[in-house]
């Protein structure tokens, strides 16, 4: 038997990607009052959000929630590539590289071409001969393994560079820092657009999709996983939701979840249970003006490689790789990581990069699938996918670039346990929302731009943000040509992109919008507390605060920005830590 939303009567896909305050509480309300989901997905990272779409594109019902923010966790904090994975042709690791690329051209061609575009790195050799040849030929591997996907097209190839060529294409390099240089493409993404925009998907689709809500229990029949208890943050109100399986997507948070699924002896879990370690990545955040580069870089370090990628008016240079242990939602950078960053980026740099240059820090930590004494630099990248208990299917490790392989195959093994039929996976073929004209309306910017009075600049800032949605955008300004205009201090963000983050992308705090829906918290010297106040009154108007609230809403914001900045002056993860959990994160409950 095929599962379809013919299952559900009266339940057709939902006609909308709008993520509301009122479609959310809605989404609660209907998981809350149906008899039973075909899945639950707790985790509303990219790999959740995947698997979220993967599942409604199926015909299954599904319910998404997320503790917080969507892409609050790690999926707002990575180095934004789509990429191969260079480094793992040293590790021989061929198939998760072509596997890779083959996604990485999906992205760049069909699914999602106005969120995902192409970047160019310089790879500086040090030596004459063995160096060249040595990364030449991982090189043309590289590009091979991309063509054989199918998917490689679109993306020069790469090239040999002598010493003067690389120069001139990035004259902030010290001349005794290379002998020559290769060139090769890859991609690049806004991590957490990109994932809010799958969520706003996988909703088109009928996903039922609630983020602040989080899970504080499993609901058991027996031995055997039936649901989930949430807690809506926003309300404080319980709801109990009931589903054939639940996918576990937690990233970091993995052994958390399964520890809910065993609550006693009697109920141990499974063998193959993955274990997740926490790998700490800092990155920064550097106006554009602090090296003369036409293409981003990649250094060899002695741990591992550093990248100084574009980033609009920005570079951003990371990463770090050292294990974490502490405080998985408010991980730190301690001044020693940012040293770290600083020394290896200006050891080849002309004009090295002051910590008064820095304009941003962010930190991210990555899972991964945890091995005995390995360090987390070696440990692997890899996907696991598995069933720690009955009824409960988690999925742990991976990489942003794969996370559709990763839906497709918890969505494989949830419904296996089913013994039916289910449709196969057929995201490679569904564009995201903002994908389906995008060209059309790329070819047409200019007159676009005439025609709302809008700077070219900007109106292809927002196409690379929005793809198509961007008429919905600019029908709020023509309605109120007040939206027009730019947030003061932003950085350049419209009025009306604060406005559309509440009544559309779901956002329900002013960090979410500060730090996901924009990236003022990493593209501004003072963090987003110049405009704080301005962004906090546009969304007042659409989520109905009250002048307290506004209050509460800024004040909590500026006290997360000064035990950020506080954390980074620690010398170590410890005093770091101490520092950033030093204030409350998130505003109280209605």
């Amino acid at each position: 038997m095929s599962i379809t939303t013919e299952h559900f009567p009266g339940h057709p896909p939902r006609a909308t990607s709008t993520l509301s305050q009122e479609g959310r509480r809605a989404a609660l309300e209907a998981m809350g009052s149906e008899t039973e989901l075909d899945l639950l997905v707790i985790g509303g990272g990219i790999t959740g959000a995947g698997t979220a779409l993967d599942a409604a594109t199926r015909g299954l019902r599904v319910g998404l929630v997320e503790a917080r923010d969507w892409a609050s966790g790690t999926s707002s904090r990575s180095s934004k590539l789509v990429h191969g994975g260079l480094r793992y042709l040293e590790m021989l690791d061929f198939g998760l590289v072509r596997e890779a690329l083959k996604e990485r051209g999906l992205l760049l061609q069909r699914i999602a071409p106005h969120l995902v575009r192409p970047v160019r790195f310089l790879y500086p050799l040090k030596h004459h001969l063995w160096e060249r040849a040595y990364l030449g030929a991982g090189l043309a591997l590289y590009d091979a393994l991309a063509g054989f996907s199918g998917k490689g097209r679109g993306l020069p190839t790469h090239r040999h560079l002598t010493r003067a060529e690389a120069l001139r294409q990035c004259s902030g390099l010290r001349r005794d820092a290379l002998t020559g240089a290769v060139a090769y493409w890859d991609a690049q993404v806004d991590d957490a657009r990109y994932t809010m925009t799958v969520v706003r998907t996988a909703a088109q689709y009928g996903a039922l999709c609630a983020n602040r809500t989080q899970v504080v229990g499993l609901l058991r029949d027996g031995s055997r996983v039936i649901g989930a208890r949430l807690v809506d943050l926003e309300s404080g109100r319980e709801v109990e939701v009931r589903a054939r399986q639940v996918i576990g997507a937690a990233g970091v948070w993995t052994d958390d979840l399964q520890r809910l699924a065993t609550s006693s002896e009697e109920r141990p879990l499974a063998p193959d249970a993955p274990h997740v370690r926490a790998s700490k990545g800092v990155h920064l955040v550097v106006s554009a003006d602090h090296l003369r580069s036409e293409t981003g870089l990649i250094l060899r370090t002695e741990r591992s490689v550093l990248f100084v990628i574009p980033w609009g008016a920005h570079w951003i240079i990371g990463t770090t790789d050292t294990e974490w242990t502490l405080d998985k939602g408010r991980p730190a950078a301690s001044s020693a990581d940012i040293d770290y960053i600083l020394d290896r980026v200006n050891a080849v740099l002309t004009k090295p990069i002051q910590r008064s240059d820095i304009q941003g820090v962010y930190v991210g930590l990555r899972p991964l699938v945890s091995g005995e004494g390995d360090s987390t630099v070696k440990l692997s990248r890899e996907h696991v996918v598995a069933q720690p208990a009955p009824g409960l299917v988690t999925i742990a490790g991976g990489k942003f670039t794969t996370y559709r392989i990763m839906a497709r195959d918890a969505v494989d093994v949830a419904c296996r346990a089913w013994g039916e039929s289910v449709p196969p996976s057929c995201t490679q073929q569904i564009p995201l929302v903002g994908a389906s004209e995008f060209l059309a309306l790329w070819n047409s910017r200019i007159g676009m731009a005439e025609a709302h009075g809008l700077a070219l600049t900007c109106l292809e800032r927002l196409l690379q943000r929005y793809g198509s949605d961007v008429t919905t955008l600019l029908e709020l300004v023509d309605r109120d040509p007040t939206l027009g205009r730019e947030v003061e201090n932003s950085g350049g963000y419209l009025r009306a992109e604060i406005q559309y983050a509440a009544s559309h992308e779901g956002a329900l705090h002013l960090d979410d919008v500060l730090t996901r829906r924009t990236r003022i918290s990493m593209e501004v010297a003072d963090r987003g507390t110049g405009c704080a106040r301005e962004v906090a009154e546009i969304l007042a108007s659409v989520l109905d605060w009250e002048p307290q609230r506004i209050e509460a809403e800024v004040e909590t914001y500026r006290n997360r920005v000064a035990a950020e900045l506080e954390s980074q002056r620690q010398p170590d993860d410890v005093s770091a830590a101490e520092a950033r959990l030093a204030v409350r994160e998130s505003v109280p409950v209605r």
